[in-house]
């Protein structure tokens, strides 16, 4: 549905501030897929979607939406953004405080210069996407008597109403309260895979992007830095900043012992031991690496508690010892630091009733297909 090629848009440095803008970035989405660009603050993420839009016009690249040119420097092509079949939701509502919510879901069809649509045409699909936005009650009702949410629901209606090719979503959900954007997400997500619009939405929300997307891309200082399912951009990072980035980790240092295949398991000489990892890409002998594991997949046992860990089996071994210095309460889990050896401290997030306090000594198992070697 959209192709991006070699996009370039650069922007100036601006009182010693380094430049700005999108490197060469690269993407294709199907049909019906919701894409993210996921990043930190200024990494290119919004730029990336303004050039889809229309609204800046890169410096070099090409963009391709259903078989139809948008923009290409080579062929001097730049279909301006009211000629692009693309639907926008901005981070603000941008809702018309002088209509109704009728009015304001239909004013994308009363102004439309690609057909003249009838009224009763208009009246039959703005109350489709109303009832699909769950706003079909309010259709009469003043738009500035919505709740914040509601009103973000009819900046999404009117989006849609034109049938757009393409959605483009720059953070909608950033000025809601924490229970209201996650009660959004699922409103969100229903919303789209009713509608079946392709759709690229811009966060630096990392929940907001995994439980939304089908495939994620995530930006660093302009670039596309990796691209898969929330799954893989979770479980098999490919660098330093993607594991950090996403979620907690714990991210440690060391090198190869041996030669390891793609896929395969290998010991790592580290900083806290010897570590058995998973490996997605081939690596020679004596290779420096670093690895990660989350912290719900860090197993704990408080030592002298009478209940042992099963025995590790040489695939899934990683024994180590250590002295729970932390402890926070969150509710259906808890968060331990322990002090392995050489003072490097590891994060754990197991059940809150396991019994360990302050001061225990524990073992700590790393089952080594959970341990991922970042091979880039």
């Amino acid at each position: 549905m959209l192709l991006v090629e070699n996009l370039i848009k650069q922007f100036d440095a601006v009182a010693g501030e380094p430049a700005g803008g999108v490197f060469d970035v690269s993407f294709e989405i199907a049909p019906g897929e919701f894409f993210t660009l996921l990043g930190p603050s200024g990494c290119g993420k919004t730029t990336t979607l303004r050039c889809v839009a229309g609204l800046e016009y890169p410096d070099s690249g090409r963009i391709v939406l259903a078989g139809a040119e948008l923009f290409s420097s080579a062929a001097g092509v730049g279909v301006p953004s009211y000629d692009r079949d693309i639907g926008m939701v901005f981070q603000s509502y941008a809702i018309w405080p002088h209509m109704s919510v009728f009015e304001n879901a239909a004013y994308p069809l009363r102004v439309s210069n690609r057909a003249r649509i009838g009224r009763d045409e208009i009246t039959r699909r703005v109350d489709r996407i109303l009832e699909i936005a769950g706003l079909i009650q309010y259709r009469n009702r003043s738009a500035t008597q919505l709740s914040g949410g509601q009103q973000q629901r009819l900046a999404l209606a009117r989006a849609l109403v034109r049938e757009p090719k393409l959605l483009l979503l720059d953070e909608p959900l950033s000025n809601l309260d924490a229970k209201l954007r996650e009660q959004m997400r699922s409103e969100l997500k229903r919303i789209q895979r009713e509608t079946g619009v392709t759709s690229i939405y811009v966060t630096h929300d990392q929940s907001e992007a995994m439980s939304l997307s089908d495939r994620v891309a995530v930006l660093d200082q302009g670039r596309i830095v990796q691209v898969g399912t929330p799954e893989q951009i979770y479980e098999l990072p490919r660098s330093e900043f993607v594991a950090n980035f996403i979620g907690r980790t714990n991210l440690f240092r060391g090198r190869v012992e041996q030669a390891v295949s793609a896929g395969g398991l290998a010991p790592v000489s580290s900083e806290i031991g010897t570590v058995r990892c998973r490996f997605s890409a081939a690596m020679a002998a004596g290779q420096e690496l670093s690895f990660i594991v989350r912290p719900e997949n860090v197993e704990l046992v408080r030592n002298g508690g009478g209940r042992a860990l099963p025995p590790s089996e040489p695939s899934c071994g990683n024994l180590l010892e250590g002295r729970v210095t932390g402890r926070t309460y969150l509710g259906e889990i808890a968060e331990y630091t322990v002090n392995l050896a050489g003072s490097r401290c590891l994060i754990a997030r197991a059940r809150p009733d396991l019994g360990i306090g302050l001061g225990d000594s524990v073992t700590v198992r790393l089952p080594a297909e959970r341990v991922i070697a970042i091979c880039e």
